[in-house]
């Protein structure tokens, strides 16, 4: 899973970056608490990041026809980035390139992830990008209508991921008793008893859970009793960004 290329549309423009960890809502969280979150860290940064090269807003009036979409752009001629293209209440984004994978590899296209819009929820596909040589729009689907809704230049609207083809589907899924297996039950046992006393400890001002403010176990790849989780543990992710390459005319 070693290439990912970007082949742009002659006459476009493709701005696109490593996902950032920073959400401003999680900077707003108390103390930025938020960010004490590893699962969401690491998932804000899993994959690149498409940016609108404009600024616009959308409105949807609530009829399923594509007239019901009304777009303006926020600059004087500036082309227009969405357009009403499916109806249903629809906003569609082209994306100005043509993806390429290894073999196997799909493209997982969504939403930038954890960044929740209000009246606007991206949609998310799975694109075949080893092979095929269409290109894919970013649809995002109106949950309330008569509310407006702004996109700024450089706001993220597209989130892609390579994933393995054919890897759920080679998985056996079953469900067992946790007793079934001890060691991890005592793991678990151990966690959730400490974790009731440090949220205890947690109202007393000169305690060490007050101090400590927050349990790092998971944070440092560590089980509860101290023995290290995994060997290829992350606490975070450095992706690199799209390198260009000169045009060969």
């Amino acid at each position: 899973m070693k290439g990912l290329t970007a082949y742009i549309v002659d006459g476009h423009e493709l701005r696109i970056r490593p996902a950032p960890v920073e959400r401003e809502w999680m900077d707003d969280t108390d103390q930025r608490f938020a960010y004490r979150c590893l699962p969401l860290n690491i998932a804000n940064v899993h994959g690149w990041e498409i940016l609108c090269t404009t600024a616009f807003s959308a409105i949807w009036d609530g009829r399923p026809s594509l007239d019901a979409v009304r777009i303006k752009s926020r600059a004087s001629g500036a082309a227009l980035q969405a357009i009403s293209h499916f109806g249903s209440g629809t906003l569609t984004f082209h994306v100005p390139c043509l993806f390429r994978t290894e073999p196997g590899i799909d493209l997982f296209v969504t939403g930038p992830l954890n960044r929740p819009k209000d009246a606007i929820a991206p949609l998310s596909g799975i694109v075949e990008t080893d092979w095929s040589p269409y290109t894919f729009t970013m649809n995002w689907k109106f949950t309330r209508p008569n509310h407006r809704v702004h996109f700024e230049i450089d706001e993220p609207f597209c989130h892609i991921f390579p994933l393995q083809r054919g890897s759920l589907e080679s998985l056996m899924p079953d469900i067992r008793r946790l007793s079934d297996e001890p060691d991890l039950e005592q793991e678990f046992r151990k966690w959730s008893e400490s974790r009731s006393v440090f949220n205890a400890d947690l109202r007393n001002a000169g305690s060490k859970a007050a101090k400590d403010k927050w349990q790092k176990a998971y944070f440092k790849g560590m089980h509860p009793s101290g023995a290290l989780g995994a060997e290829k543990h992350r606490s975070r992710l450095r992706l690199r960004p799209f390198k260009i390459f000169p045009s060969q005319d």
